[in-house]
């Protein structure tokens, strides 16, 4: 019989505040980023792709928040076909969204070790990138939509893969965690060495600076995905704890307890490390402080 902890509702409200928060800043940022002519460069192409990505990711966690929310007050156990649904979005969105860290690495990574490749950075190429990304992310999980893999679970309000030692399970984590993940870390380990080498053989001064601001860039992309790494953390292990025995009862209402939070950090962080996202707030700022109310005089 399915009960009701007395830390369910408390922690769907503060969850669904953080995600309702995150899809507000995010959509603020792809505001910025469409009609600030400052903002329209390749490297903001590939921020607005993750921007765009992550306001779908949020529009999903706020469907699922709110839902667990509703369903917890109401006491109801009963699963419909938007659940399985909104997981399969959440599989797609979630995996997109850290691909496209990935894709914000694999461009730096070519300004400063193949800079005279110009296709490889224009933004025709970077689009086709991001489309098949998009591609691949939605067409990558939609075979547990189609074959009933995603179940609903009641004590967790949830639907997704069962946490147990499946082909779909590690063919899921691969793809969504630790492919883009793994790729992203070792493309920053391969760029510092190579800005090592740079820096101790003869390489022009503007040459040598840009390739040391291009890894701080990537730096700041790779310090956002180990944030999103440690947060996500108790899914992991839950779902690694299950591939020997059974999980927690309440392992998803655990694990997305810290992924909520995490989603609104991530925004957050996001808009501290887009210098030009920055730029463009404090300007619309400024402009506001410096309007001068026109006084009559007599």
């Amino acid at each position: 019989m399915n009960t009701n902890e007395s830390w369910f509702i408390p922690i769907d409200i503060i969850t669904c505040i953080f995600v309702l928060l995150g899809v507000i800043l995010v959509m603020i940022y792809l505001l910025i980023i469409i009609f600030d002519r400052t903002c329209h460069t390749v490297p903001m192409l590939l921020v607005g792709n993750s921007c765009l990505i992550g306001f779908l990711f949020g529009i999903n966690l706020c469907s699922l928040s709110l839902t667990t929310l509703i369903k917890d007050i109401y006491l109801r156990f009963e699963s419909d076909r938007w659940c399985s649904i909104n997981a399969y979005i959440g599989y797609s969105t979630c995996s997109n969204f850290n691909i496209s860290f990935l894709l914000q690495a694999i461009y730096r990574y070519v300004r400063v070790v193949h800079p005279n490749h110009l296709a490889y950075q224009s933004i025709k190429f970077q689009l086709v990138l991001i489309i098949l990304t998009w591609i691949s992310s939605f067409l990558y999980h939609v075979k547990y939509f189609f074959s009933d893999e995603i179940i609903y679970n009641s004590d967790n309000q949830v639907c997704q893969l069962p946490l147990r030692l499946t082909f779909s399970m590690f063919y899921m984590s691969i793809y969504t965690y630790f492919a883009p993940v793994s790729l992203t870390f070792f493309i920053y380990l391969r760029l510092v060495l190579y800005v090592r080498k740079m820096s101790q053989r003869i390489t022009p001064v503007n040459t040598l600076l840009r390739a040391k601001n291009e890894l701080q860039m990537l730096r700041r992309t790779t310090i956002l995905v180990m944030l999103l790494i440690i947060y996500c953390f108790p899914y992991a292990v839950f779902m690694f704890w299950s591939f020997f025995t059974s999980p927690p009862k309440y392992s998803f209402r655990i694990a997305y307890a810290f992924i909520y939070p995490s989603y609104f950090i991530a925004m957050v962080i996001l808009f501290q490390f887009t210098d030009p996202l920055k730029t463009s707030i404090k300007k619309r700022f400024l402009r506001t402080q410096n309007i001068v109310i026109p006084t009559t005089t007599r």
